[in-house]
């Protein structure tokens, strides 16, 4: 968006040149984001070259998803710097965007489970698929249990690791947890051999998530005993027989950490 400079434009012929509608700019001097430069005595609004660069600024920051009460505070000298800002928009956009990968995936399973045939059970395995993306992907309620470092370490990990990984990570999960609970069902011995390589497998998926930090596996560890806490809509994916089970199985095994409970 160029202009001649010094020369001031009435809004209509501002807003064509900016590409944005007067609708917009009246919005935005009503809530004190971009004032005209001045107003004609006959009562038109009248803008420059200043505002013209100021409006760039607004609309850079609205693409990357800012609220409009965000980018006032920040183009108004917020304490918070820009570049600080823009770090944590990435990092919900990035969560945003797993959400919408991971809801894709969800249907892609329903899909194969359709075309799989008319089993009855296979409404319980959709909604088990389901449980597990929710617990994997909404993540804002278990940040309070992991020390900063952790967080960090979670962020980029979940960051760099393919879609194609965490997909297969999150089918991996809803098989393991099916067979658990498959093997409760029909009264499996928790110390036989089968089990305790469900067991391995369960302790394998958790390792995936800990990365084998101390910090992550403590953060975890709170997370899971604190179930009083717990959000009112949030429901562990397996039930508590299966959680018995597998810890049954993991002290069979050597090691009675399921989820850290």
């Amino acid at each position: 968006m160029q202009t001649q400079s010094g020369r001031l434009r009435r809004i209509k012929a501002f807003s064509t040149e900016a590409g944005v509608s007067v609708r917009t700019l009246h919005l935005y001097d009503r809530l004190g984001l971009l004032r005209p430069a001045a107003v004609s005595e006959s009562g038109y609004r009248l803008y420059g070259d200043a505002e013209l660069e100021h409006l760039e600024h607004i609309l850079a920051l609205r693409f990357v998803g800012f609220s409009l009460d965000q980018i006032k505070k920040l183009l108004a000298g917020s304490d918070l710097p820009l570049a600080a800002a823009l770090r944590m928009q990435r990092e919900v956009i990035a969560r945003q965007k797993r959400r919408l990968e991971s809801a894709l995936t969800v249907i892609e399973e329903a899909q194969r489970a359709l075309a799989a045939g008319a089993s009855a059970d296979r409404w319980k395995i959709l909604r088990t698929v389901m449980e597990v993306f929710k617990m994997q992907n909404d993540w804002n309620w278990t940040q309070e249990y992991y020390s900063e470092a952790a967080r960090e370490k979670i962020d980029e990990h979940r960051l760099n690791t393919p879609r194609e990984t965490i997909e297969q990570g999150q089918r991996n999960w809803t098989a393991l947890i099916a067979e658990v609970e498959a093997a409760v069902a029909n009264g499996d011995d928790s110390s036989a051999a089968q089990a305790r390589a469900l067991a391995r497998r369960w302790r394998g998926l958790v390792a995936q998530f800990t990365q084998d930090d101390a910090e992550i596996s403590r953060g975890l560890n709170r997370m899971w005993s604190d179930t009083t806490h717990w959000p009112k809509d949030f429901k562990r994916p397996w039930s508590d027989a299966a959680n018995a089970f597998i810890k049954q199985a993991m002290n069979c095994d050597g090691d009675g950490a399921v989820d850290g409970d």
